[in-house]
This record gives C-alpha cells, sequence and structure tokens, in this order.
C-alpha cells in the first residue's frame, strides 16, 4: 500500500512566514512606530485618532469580500492586492523624506494608512480561508497555536530590535534615518510576503456552492443557527474585552503608577506566557474541541478581570501582574477559538464569507463599545475617582462589568454551544 504524497505540506509551512511577515509589518503600522510618523508631519492628535478609529472600523470593509469571486480560486487577487496594500504602508514611510507640500504629504499619508488597511480587510478571510483549506480539520488547534507561538516569539524580538534602532537615530537627530529604516524593512517583508504567496498551492474549489451568487451564500449562513450562535459569542466576547481593556494602558500609567519600563515587562510577561500556553490549547481543542477549550478560556479570562476589580494603586504592580498572566493564558486559546469555531459549523465552500460576517460584526462591536465606555470614564475621572462617595477607579468598575458578561458567556458556551453539539451528535 502506498502512501499518498502529501502535496500541500510546504505551503502550510509556507502560511506560518506569511502570518509571520504580515504580523512583523502591522508592527511598524501601529503604536509609536506610526506616531512618530504623523507627529514629523505635522498631522493632529484629532486627526490620527480619527485615522486610527477608522484603521479600527475596517474590518467593515471585510464585507466585499463576499463579492470577491471565487471561481478561479482566490490566490491571483489576493496576491495583487498584498502587492498594493504592502507598497502603501511602504509609502508611509518614505512620505516624510520626499521634498512636497505639508498638506500634500499628510493627505498621501492619510490614503496609504487608509487605503493599504481597506484593502487589507477586503482581502482578509479569502486568505485566510485559502490557506486554512490546506490544514488537515483535526490538527488545527495545534497548527493555529504554533503559528501563532512562531509570531508572537519572533515579534517580541523585532519590535524591540526596531524600537532601538528607530529611537537611537531618531535620538541622534537622524529622523529621517530612522524612516528610511522602516520603509526598507517594510519593503524586505513584502518581498518576502510575496513569495509565501507564490510558491503555496491553492487547492481547488468549484463547486456550485462556492460559485454561487453571494446572496445565496448569505442565506445558507443566516439559517445556520450553529455560525448564528457561533458569531454571537465572538461578538460578546469583545464587548466584554473592549469594556476595560481600552482603558488599561492609562490605568497602568496613572492610577497605578506604572513606569513605562515596568509596563514593558508586563508585556513582556504576557508575550513569553501566551508563548508557553498556545500549544497547550491547540492540543487541548484538537482533543476535545474548539468550543470546550473557548468555554475553559473564558472562564479564565473571566477571573482575570476580576482580579483587576481589587488592583488600586497600593497594590498594583503584583494584582495588575496577576491579570497579565492569567489574561494571557485565556487568551492563548481565545484566539484562536475566535477562528475555529466558526470553521467547524459552516461548509468549507463558506469559510470566507462566514470570517467575514463574524470579522465585521467583531470589529463593529469593539470599536462602539469603546466609545460607550468613554465617557463613563470620564464621568468617573472628573469626580476625583469617587463613586457613592467611596474611591474607586472608573477601570475596577469595568473590570467588574467585564468579569460578569466572560462568566456569563463561558455559561452559554456550555449550555448553548457544546450541550448543543453533543445532542447532534
Amino acid at each position: 500500500m502506498t502512501v499518498q504524497k502529501d502535496i500541500y505540506k510546504t505551503s502550510r509551512v509556507l502560511y506560518i512566514f506569511e502570518a509571520l511577515v504580515e504580523y512583523l509589518s502591522s508592527l511598524l503600522l501601529t503604536g509609536t512606530f506610526i506616531a512618530k510618523v504623523s507627529t514629523t508631519l505635522g498631522v493632529s492628535d484629532s486627526l490620527t485618532g480619527i485615522i486610527t478609529a477608522f484603521t479600527s472600523l475596517g474590518c467593515g470593509f471585510e464585507l466585499f469580500s463576499l463579492f470577491v469571486s471565487r471561481k478561479n480560486g482566490v490566490k491571483k487577487p489576493v496576491i495583487i492586492s498584498g502587492l498594493i496594500n504592502e507598497l502603501l504602508f511602504v509609502f508611509i514611510y518614505v512620505v516624510p523624506l520626499v521634498p512636497l507640500n505639508k498638506n500634500l504629504k499628510i493627505a498621501i499619508f492619510v490614503f496609504c494608512m487608509l487605503g493599504g488597511n481597506i484593502l487589507l480587510k477586503v482581502f482578509n478571510s479569502p486568505k485566510i480561508s485559502w490557506f486554512m483549506e490546506l490544514v488537515d480539520d483535526a490538527k488545527r488547534g495545534i497548527f493555529t497555536s504554533f503559528k501563532q507561538m512562531i509570531s508572537l516569539g519572533v515579534g517580541v524580538v523585532f519590535s524591540m530590535a526596531m524600537g532601538y534602532v528607530s529611537d537611537t537615530l531618531a535620538n541622534s537627530g537622524n529622523m529621517r534615518g530612522s524612516f528610511l529604516v522602516c520603509a526598507v524593512t517594510l519593503f524586505f517583508l513584502m518581498v518576502i510576503h510575496f513569495c509565501t504567496y507564490i510558491f503555496s498551492k491553492e487547492k481547488p474549489c468549484d463547486t456550485a456552492l462556492a460559485t454561487a451568487p453571494v446572496k445565496n451564500r448569505l442565506s445558507l449562513l443566516i439559517k445556520n443557527k450553529a455560525f448564528l450562535r457561533a458569531v454571537l459569542v465572538c461578538v460578546l466576547y469583545n464587548v466584554a474585552n473592549y469594556i476595560s481593556v481600552s482603558f488599561y494602558g492609562t490605568y497602568q500609567l496613572k492610577e497605578l503608577g506604572f513606569t513605562l519600563f515596568y509596563s514593558q515587562i508586563v508585556h513582556g510577561v504576557y508575550c513569553l506566557v501566551r508563548i508557553c500556553f498556545e500549544p497547550y490549547w491547540g492540543k487541548y481543542a484538537d482533543k476535545y474541541s474548539f468550543a470546550k477549550m473557548f468555554c475553559l478560556c473564558m472562564l479564565i479570562c473571566g477571573i482575570s478581570f476580576g482580579v483587576n476589580i481589587f488592583t488600586v494603586r497600593e497594590n498594583g504592580h503584583v494584582m495588575y501582574m496577576l491579570y497579565t498572566v492569567l489574561h494571557a493564558v485565556a487568551t492563548a486559546g481565545i484566539n484562536s477559538a475566535l477562528m475555529n469555531i466558526i470553521l467547524d459549523v459552516v461548509p468549507h465552500e463558506l469559510r470566507s464569507d462566514a470570517l467575514a460576517i463574524k470579522n465585521t460584526a467583531y470589529g463593529f462591536a469593539g470599536f462602539f463599545t469603546t466609545l460607550a465606555a468613554s465617557p463613563f470614564v470620564a464621568f468617573i475621572q472628573s469626580r476625583g475617582n469617587s463613586l457613592f462617595g467611596a474611591t474607586v477607579y472608573a477601570q475596577q468598575i469595568l473590570s467588574l462589568v467585564t468579569f460578569v458578561m466572560m462568566i456569563g458567556l463561558s455559561i452559554y458556551i456550555k449550555k448553548s454551544i457544546i450541550d448543543n453539539s453533543r445532542l447532534k451528535g
């Protein structure tokens, strides 16, 4: 008996590299890296905030992926869009180097940021569906966890190295050199990204369902109760998460009095713990199911936020670190579950559409939750961190809300998804 050769093995390895270079590129397009560009160009804080908010809302453009033709596969359009969007990201760091009018520079910067993110989102779901089709369903858990583990580990070293080089050049008065290094690095990552696409194979998918009209595919997904329950869980998780996490950055620096150095230590511990637990949760999901893993991780995540109900300046260094460790343990599984519980409940031909719908709802939920919670935080802070006569931080109250929601979600997953799948089984 001859063993059939696995022709997609190399492509799966390339997918790990594809995810890695995409993650490394994203690190240079967020946080302090992109803030340096906007500050140098003279972009106002308000406009920078709008741009940042728009990139968060870019998930809404994932719905356009429903109209991407699958007739001849998605590899070609994904490659073309990837090249364009990454060139736009490279130009972000080139703009400060060219002798143009200030307003024109700002306009190009805004166009590159928004245009690049729109293209990235539109073709995100087809790309994920393409590569995940190459992975054995029985090994999706360990594969996803290993992929994320590699990205996290290399990402920590990469961001520290790029931050050091960029800061060293900027502090010596060579801001142009700092931007040039980032531009060249992004271009180099783009070339590697292009190669991972080119040399990866795509499984043929010429079924009638894959090429059916959008309204027919949407109708099938809307009638799929298991899919709707999975989307609901993902959305509610993001609501619960964003209620608190969006305000933890200032919480560390202001209310808890952390130094920037200690905050970096906290982030480093978070990444290390996630790397350690990624393979454990991957094996757990493959053995028991992503729903069971999601349920358990949600419970741990809820407990982590419960810790911050009692976190104040006096015990902040210890309690917030405890929250960080527990949260890292939970998110090591949750990040994988958010995609894979969707893939579990829809036909292979509808995976791209299902992910697009989930990601759109998921992203909007997080963004508008932050907007809704912001006035409450401002209200508590305007009263000198006092509520009903008691000294309390806004983040403590928000942590309580998140704690209750996540414990409730854990119970819901158990009753509505796990128990339902048992009855059907």
